[in-house]
């Protein structure tokens, strides 16, 4: 199945294919900057399906880390896309509100519930982590 998504001004249009890999929300310092101070919704997808279609995106990676994350965001707008991290090689954590169609959501792990803030829930029946999960 494919998926459809754009940033906020709708100058990045993109892309992707399933599969799906993980649904999950991270609750970690970064991305509560990022959000505007809730826990991220995201998706990990491979990133060989995925697809600019529209435009040209921006990229920003912290230049005091060793290997910092690479955060894709549209110029204009703003709007945060993906991800590209390096603990997940060939995979991209997408932001699940820049689809065009999210409704079918449901996180399947919380993650850096070591940083998550009193107001913010976790559904029933998501696993969650202080940080990521055990390597299996």
């Amino acid at each position: 199945m494919t998926h459809n998504g754009r940033c906020y001004c709708g100058k990045i249009n993109y892309e992707f294919d399933e599969p799906i890999h993980t649904q999950m929300l991270c609750h970690c310092r970064e991305c509560r900057y990022l959000s505007g101070g809730e826990a991220n919704a995201s998706i990990v997808i491979s990133e060989n399906k995925f697809r600019v279609t529209k435009g040209t995106l921006q990229t920003y990676a912290r230049e005091d880390l060793e290997k910092p994350r690479i955060r894709f965001f549209c110029g204009d707008c703003g709007t945060h896309i993906c991800v590209k991290s390096p603990p997940r090689p060939g995979m991209l954590v997408l932001k699940i509100g820049t689809l065009d169609n999210h409704s079918w959501f449901k996180p399947n792990i919380a993650i850096y519930c070591i940083d998550k803030l009193l107001y913010h829930n976790i559904p029933d029946g998501v696993s969650s982590f202080k940080r990521t999960p055990p390597v299996k």
